[in-house]
């Protein structure tokens, strides 16, 4: 399961506390909540930023950059940040497949290869297309979200999904 995290969120001194709280009540394992960040929210003030995420980190939850590549990031930063992910955004993905675009698969490639690199895994959003999942697959990118996958389903759907009853 994964949560963006706002702004707003991230700027509030309890949020490691509130996220203890709702594991706790939930019983979830923290290790099956990822909670994701834009890269402009992070940029915004790195320092704190870091601060919350080494808390969140502590916690035993996931943590991803997403959108990377759209905002204003700087690598040094990235290498600071306790994150295990990073999401190349659907305005790259979009470029590859049958008719894709050269300077995409690169930025893709890249972003797949820094991702690894660092010691985090990869993960494509907006895959729409088988062609566009096997050209990730072939960059070795490790996930996938997107309509290709799943569309939006409810939580009664995503329950049946789970336990292996699939409504498509």
């Amino acid at each position: 399961m994964s949560v963006n995290l706002s702004a707003r969120q991230l700027d509030t001194a309890a949020l490691a506390e509130n996220v203890a709280d709702i594991i706790e009540r939930t019983g979830l394992a923290p290790g099956l909540l990822g909670l994701e960040i834009t890269e402009s929210v992070v940029m915004r003030d790195p320092e704190t930023s870091t601060k919350a995420l080494c808390a969140l980190k502590e916690l035993g939850v996931r943590l991803a950059v997403d959108d990377f590549g759209t905002g204003y990031s700087s690598l040094a930063y990235l290498r600071r940040f306790p994150v295990e992910l990073l999401k190349v955004d659907r305005a790259f993905v979009d470029g590859l497949g049958d008719s894709g675009d050269a300077e995409d698969r690169a930025i893709v490639a890249a972003v797949v290869s820094l991702a690894h690199t660092l010691g985090m895994q990869a993960i494509a959003e907006g895959v729409e297309t088988a062609e566009q999942l096997a050209d990730l697959r072939a960059l070795g990118c490790d996930m996938a979200q997107g309509y290709f996958v799943s569309k939006p389903i409810s939580a009664p759907d995503f329950d049946d999904l789970l336990t292996g009853n699939p409504v498509w």
